[in-house]
């Protein structure tokens, strides 16, 4: 991977799992737990209100974003099969961001307090400390590139994050089954959907993204790396 402000750009986008399959031995010790399922374009939880659960994907695809006052959406990070989120809930505070699934979502939702005790009994609790601090590293490397990226380079850093963390490598490029709009591209990278659209033209015309008959996305990782190394230099 290039150095110089390429390596500042990417570093700790992607935040690390906690280890999900003793999350999931631990939750089904956690009374109270339970599955639910969440409709395509349904809240698991809202901004500005208490849940007291955390959630891990069993099926599906969940997006959180925040809305500033002016009503300007972003989207913070993107959640699979096998991803815990909603981790602020262990430290009994208001939720900021929304959760929204993606597609029709199957979720194992377990009380939040209840887990952090068996946690702490277990001898956990610097586990969960670790994975909460990369995860507010992770967030604030979204703000920062929110403020400090151009808005073209700001959805190429997106891209290739979200093809490193959800892609299907083959011969032909990375291919990432997300179920994004450019709407949902246009909340992750802080721009309008006109501007998305003219410069996942540009990319695609340089070679480096191509999108399949569904509309699924391509990512040719190596090329758009190196278009933004040059582009960060």
């Amino acid at each position: 991977m290039p150095g110089g402000r390429w390596a500042d750009v990417t570093q700790a986008k992607s935040p690390p799992r906690l280890d999900i399959s003793d999350f999931r031995a631990l939750a089904g010790r956690v009374a109270g737990t339970s599955l639910i399922e969440v409709s395509r374009n349904n809240h698991v939880y809202r901004g500005g209100t208490r849940d007291d659960h955390v959630y891990v994907v069993e099926r599906g695809q969940v997006k959180t974003q925040m809305v500033a006052a002016s009503g300007k959406r972003c989207l913070l990070s993107v959640y699979v099969m096998g991803d815990l989120f909603g981790e602020i809930a262990l430290l009994g505070l208001e939720r900021l961001e929304s959760a929204i699934a993606l597609t029709r979502t199957v979720l194992l939702r377990v009380p939040a307090a209840r887990a952090a005790a068996v946690l702490a009994a277990e001898g956990s609790g610097d586990v969960l400390a670790r994975h909460l601090s990369i995860r507010l590293r992770h967030q604030q490397q979204v703000v920062a590139d929110m403020v400090t990226l151009p808005s073209e380079l700001r959805l190429a850093v997106r891209l290739l994050d979200l093809a490193e963390r959800f892609g299907q490598r083959g011969p032909g490029g990375t291919r990432v089954d997300i179920a994004f709009t450019q709407e949902d591209l246009s909340e992750m990278v802080g721009t309008t959907r006109t501007r998305i659209g003219q410069f996942l033209k540009r990319f695609r015309e340089l070679g480096m993204v191509d999108f399949t008959p569904r509309s699924h996305l391509t990512v040719h990782e190596e090329r758009l790396s190196s278009w933004i190394s040059t582009a960060t230099h």
